[in-house]
């Protein structure tokens, strides 16, 4: 299905049509602009490359910036989707791996050197990514996302529970476009105006436009004890003493809807099968890490937080107290500067 192609002016913030490209392979819809080092921005449900418009302000001057939208969201097109979890989210990496591709033989883009901002689903679909494409980034940004299995004690709140579990909750979610609508709202802390979110949720206002919102929430891993995790850390790592959680979040796999590819599990299959389609694995645990953390985020709340600090313990953290979901919208200036900083600094791998 053709993606929906608003005008600019119906985007306040967004950078111009000028930096609106497309994939040639998929369609893939990104936005690139700015100059110097590459940050991929990768954002998730049910969001689209409009919440970067502040983060991308803040680094194009000195930065090259290139914000996907993730198949199935935004202006990138309605592929048809796959009937398992498991090959939706492997359809997510190939389009990456689509992209990466494109940007390096087509945009003059450089294979290495490259910075990942990850949020939402973006960080378990971006981490699963590096890894089976061998990337090793020369920084990492986490913004209210998960890389890992929930820490002991976490739940999923219970609207993305009715929808993940309950078929007629998720057609009535579809229908009625509950979810984008109330993340819009209930993903700040302070009210974005009218216009802002009309931009957030004018690639969902048709129907047919909205299924890979529902599609990514049923994706969310129910226990920690699914296939998808694994796939989120080194080989070395894969039988640690993760405490048992409930697996997924905002819609976004949480952490690991990862499935077997880096999305949502739960389909089964043998380790021996994924590990084949998602290559070999690279550990990324060492490397410069930046977690910026909306500390009113009903999803990706404090304890999940806590669990980032204690796996990686070298991570700079910044909490932004009066921030959500959304935290490049609450603290946008504060995040851009810290952010900023963090790419600028002398830190290396």
């Amino acid at each position: 299905m053709p993606s929906p192609t608003p005008s600019a002016d119906r985007l306040p913030g967004y950078p111009a049509a000028d930096r609106w490209r497309r994939v040639p392979r998929t369609g893939q819809h990104y936005v690139d602009t700015g100059t110097g080092p590459p940050v991929l921005l990768l954002h998730g449900n049910p969001s689209w490359s409009y919440q970067w418009r502040h983060l991308i302000a803040a680094l194009s001057p000195d930065f090259r910036c290139v914000a996907p939208d993730l198949a199935g969201l935004g202006l990138s097109p309605r592929p048809r989707v796959p009937a398992s979890a498991v090959d939706r989210h492997l359809l997510q990496l190939d389009h990456l791996d689509a992209l990466f591709d494109h940007l390096v033989a087509g945009r003059g883009a450089p294979r290495n050197g490259w910075t990942l901002v990850l949020h939402d689903w973006g960080g378990p679909l971006g981490w699963a990514w590096a890894r089976r494409r061998s990337l090793r980034p020369a920084r990492i940004v986490v913004l209210n996302s998960i890389c890992f299995p929930w820490p002991s004690g976490y739940r999923l709140p219970v609207y993305l529970r009715w929808i993940r579990d309950h078929r007629g909750v998720a057609a009535l979610a579809h229908a009625t476009n509950f979810f984008p609508r109330a993340a819009v709202r209930g993903g700040v802390v302070a009210p974005l105006d009218r216009a802002e979110r009309r931009a957030y949720l004018l690639p969902l206002a048709r129907g047919g436009d909205r299924r890979a919102v529902v599609d990514f929430v049923r994706s969310i891993p129910r226990d920690d004890r699914e296939e998808a995790w694994r796939l989120l850390e080194p080989a070395a790592h894969r039988h640690g003493d993760d405490a048992p959680g409930e697996g997924g979040a905002g819609g976004v796999p949480g952490a690991g809807g990862t499935g077997r590819a880096g999305g949502a599990p739960g389909d089964g299959g043998d380790s021996g099968a994924i590990g084949g389609r998602t290559g070999g694995g690279v550990d990324l645990s060492a490397l410069p890490l930046f977690v910026g953390w909306g500390m009113r985020d009903p999803v990706f709340t404090p304890l999940v937080l806590g669990e980032w600090e204690r796996r990686f313990p070298h991570a700079r953290v910044h909490r932004y107290p009066d921030a959500g979901h959304y935290v490049m919208e609450d603290a946008a200036d504060r995040l851009g500067r810290d952010v900023r900083g963090f790419l600028t600094s002398p830190e290396r791998s």
